[in-house]
């Protein structure tokens, strides 16, 4: 994944940072960017029994959610800066840190507010995680292979969101405390790896600064605030931030599928607590097509070798080809046949099973996986973008600042569409509303795919701006 030369790769040796502990780092900051999306996916299957414990409304925990979002995206921003300013291992430590803390303290609350206060602390140090870990995996990666492995980048925390919303459903159904006690005990475990990960060299893996890094030199640009005005004048830079508003709404209403899932259930005579494992299973299953973002991201590789366009039409398309597909399952019926009452595992099984004995649930997961699968080329070539129009030390930030604006956009969509529920809830009973209201929502999909489009317009102006800004850096190193 780095470009490396033999003398680079003994001086990398010889700081402990040879092959072994390169591909170690690398897990940890994959798999810590999981992490910070299973403390995200956690809250939303339990929306039910946290509200009952804390006599208040699904809808105020929704505004949980949404609130965390944001503060996490604004959050971001100020990690970035520092990180792209300065030493980015201890930012992520403490980061991860926080968020431990804050996932803990949600475990530990006794009421609404306290819990609101828990999830805004950890909401403050997954901040860091995203933005300032984003920077240091770039530096790992050559520009011909950023399509494929931001995809295992981006696939991590898509991972990492169903597994919350697994571990939430299964651990949580009886007991909602327990997923966030045991989330807790992994972050300490987590910070505790980052102490044997090496620091990154800041531009490593950047052909046009081989040369000089090989020959002695340190890649020393940092990021100021003289530079921001310049962030935001590349066109590149602003479709892809843009995006992110349209973009996340849809994918913010997205929280609530195991909720829809759950209502069918319900409707169907099951109990609260079985409702709820049944959704998340549902939801689970239904966003397996995430896992086809490495496609995406080897299809934007290819690409992008055939045209300095192609990562973006990459992304237009597949947004763009999601659509109908996203409308056909919501509206799908689903017969669900599962043992009411039964064991977490009993449940688990019959969904399972469902899905090769259901003709419904058989066409609602392949439905599911094709949308998902033709959304997530999305993401890979998103990173892989922001890392080609960018130099090194303006990385973490404009990810920042394009996480900030998803952040606005997934809790605007997360919101606003509990409001498109109960709005919608007179003209259509549950659970027919929720469908409705999630169809409406992936409507933002439309813009979206314009604006990646006229990234590709501008794309390879500003990808050629960034090799010669390296070549001539390179030259003065």
């Amino acid at each position: 994944m780095t470009v490396t030369s033999g003398g680079r790769e003994q001086r990398s040796r010889g700081r402990g940072g040879g092959p072994a502990h390169r591909l170690y780092s690398v897990v940890v900051f994959v798999v810590l960017a999981s992490l910070d999306n299973v403390a995200i996916g956690l809250v939303p299957p339990l929306y039910g029994p946290i509200a009952r414990t804390f006599d208040t409304s699904t809808g105020l925990l929704g505004l949980v959610t949404a609130v965390s979002f944001l503060v996490s995206a604004v959050a971001a921003v100020g990690w970035a800066y520092v990180g792209d300013h300065g030493n980015r291992k201890p930012l992520l430590m403490v980061g991860t840190l926080i968020w431990a803390a804050g996932t803990g303290g949600s475990a530990l609350a006794g009421g609404y507010l306290t819990f609101l206060l828990a999830q805004l602390v950890a909401a403050i140090g997954l901040g860091a995680v995203g933005s300032v870990g984003f920077s240091v995996v770039t530096d790992l990666i050559t520009p011909a292979r950023r399509g494929l492995v931001m995809s295992f980048w981006g696939l991590s925390q898509g991972v990492g969101t169903l597994a919350g919303t697994l571990v939430g459903g299964l651990l949580g159904a009886n007991d909602w405390r327990r997923p966030f006690l045991l989330l807790t005990g992994v972050g300490l475990a987590a910070t505790l790896a980052y102490l044997f990960t090496y620091d990154i060299r800041r531009g490593q893996a950047e052909p046009e600064l081989a040369g000089a890094l090989d020959a002695g030199a340190d890649y020393d640009y940092r990021i100021s605030r003289a530079d921001l005005p310049r962030i935001l004048d590349r066109r590149t830079n602003r479709w892809l931030i843009l995006q992110g508003l349209t973009a996340q709404a849809a994918f913010g209403s997205l929280v609530w599928l195991p909720r829809l899932f759950a209502e069918r259930a319900e409707a169907q005579g099951y109990s609260e607590s079985t409702a709820v494992v049944v959704g998340s299973v549902f939801a689970t299953l239904f966003q397996l097509g995430g896992v086809l973002s490495i496609v995406g991201g080897i299809v934007g590789d290819a690409a992008q070798r055939r045209t300095p366009r192609g990562r973006a039409m990459v992304a237009a398309v597949g947004i763009l080809a999601a659509l109908p597909f996203y409308l056909v399952l919501f509206f799908v019926p689903v017969t669900i046949d599962v043992p009411d009452g039964g064991s977490g595992g009993a449940v688990v099984g019959a969904v399972l099973s469902s899905v090769f004995t259901e003709p419904s649930v058989g066409l609602s997961l392949l439905t599911a996986v094709v949308a998902l699968a033709l959304t997530s080329a999305n993401s890979p070539n998103w990173f892989a973008l922001i890392a080609d129009v960018n130099p090194p030390e303006h990385r973490g930030t404009v990810y920042s600042l394009g996480n900030l604006v998803n952040g606005v956009g997934r809790a605007t969509g997360n919101g606003l569409v509990w409001g498109a529920f109960q709005g919608l809830r007179s003209a259509f009973p549950p659970p027919l509303n929720f469908a409705v209201g999630l169809a409406a929502f992936q409507l933002f999909f439309i813009p979206t795919g314009v604006m990646y489009w006229l990234a590709s317009r501008s794309s390879p102006t500003d990808i050629d701006n960034v090799h010669d800004l390296l070549h001539t850096r390179a030259d003065r190193l």
